[in-house]
């Protein structure tokens, strides 16, 4: 394989930490499977480097640039433009180029539905889904259920940011002609145990001492519960969910499935993702 040179295209990933990111498997394996002259890195940028981050982008002539915590609020100001899903969410996954403005997308609601129909069959219109959470990912997340016709309840810590994803999921209804018809709230806990899918949107299980984002004795047989954190594989949500007789996934999927949008971006070019599932130890059909 030749290594990168002076026509390579440079793609890559900011974030704080992002050391730990699949990102750049994912990727560079899709680069090599079909024989583009590109790269992806990952850039770690501190909090409140987003906006630099950007304007190195400009100046270096990055071709384009995934985005993750704590920067996506802060890149979406710093495009030249925004596309629906990332003027409404406030949040910025990722930029691409159109000629020389920078365009702010966001692939994670897509990417998560894509996710699930992949790994799982599911069809979301009647569904009643649980999110754990009310940040970035979690509006995300929000918007693209409903906008597939589940019903959603919001639990989070924050009333009032749980009432503000559910004000997102409510305009998700209208743009998508579902209007009053979908159900979108903010629930307790307890809504867990009637969900037929619940997702965990908080950070709670990257580390050994985070505290359950859920009351496990809630979750069993018949449920899908899905965790957007990837790193550790199986959280502590994810493994009393096994116990109890629910299926599970953790985020790796819905990472999988927003990285291939962003590629398609990038390259005009439809994503091997096969190639990148191998790459990240997921054995996907395509």
């Amino acid at each position: 394989m030749i290594g990168p040179s002076g026509t390579t295209r440079l793609a890559g990933v900011i974030g704080d930490p992002v050391r730990h990111s699949l990102s750049p498997a994912l990727h560079n394996a899709a680069f090599a499977h079909l024989g583009l002259d590109w790269t992806y890195l990952a850039f770690e940028v501190p909090a409140g480097g987003g906006a630099d981050a950007v304007a190195a982008m400009r100046a270096l002539g990055i071709e384009g640039l995934s985005v993750t915590m704590p920067h996506k609020a802060e890149v979406a100001e710093a495009c030249d433009e925004l596309s629906p899903a990332a003027a409404m969410l406030g949040a910025v996954n990722c930029v691409r180029r159109s000629g020389d403005r920078l365009i702010g997308e966001n692939t994670d609601g897509v990417g998560f539905v894509n996710s699930l129909r992949s790994q799982a069959g599911i069809e979301f219109a009647g569904m009643h889904a649980v999110v754990l959470g009310a940040g970035g990912a979690a509006r995300a997340v929000v918007v693209a259920l409903v906008s597939e016709g589940a019903s959603v309840t919001i639990v989070n810590r924050s009333v009032e940011r749980a009432m503000q994803a559910a004000e997102l999921g409510k305009q998700a209804a209208s743009a998508a002609g579902l209007g009053s018809s979908m159900s979108v709230m903010v629930g307790a806990p307890g809504a867990v145990r009637e969900a037929d899918l619940v997702v965990n949107a908080t950070p709670l299980g990257m580390h050994g001492t985070d505290p359950m984002p859920a009351p496990p004795e809630l979750l069993g047989r018949g449920q899908i519960v899905v965790d957007l954190v990837y790193m550790p594989a199986q959280t502590p949500i994810l493994e009393a969910a096994d116990e109890a007789g629910a299926q599970i996934l953790n985020g790796t999927g819905m990472l999988l499935f927003q990285a291939a949008e962003q590629f398609k971006m990038w390259t005009g070019r439809a994503a091997p993702i096969r190639a990148m599932g191998a790459a990240v130890g997921l054995d996907i059909a395509g």
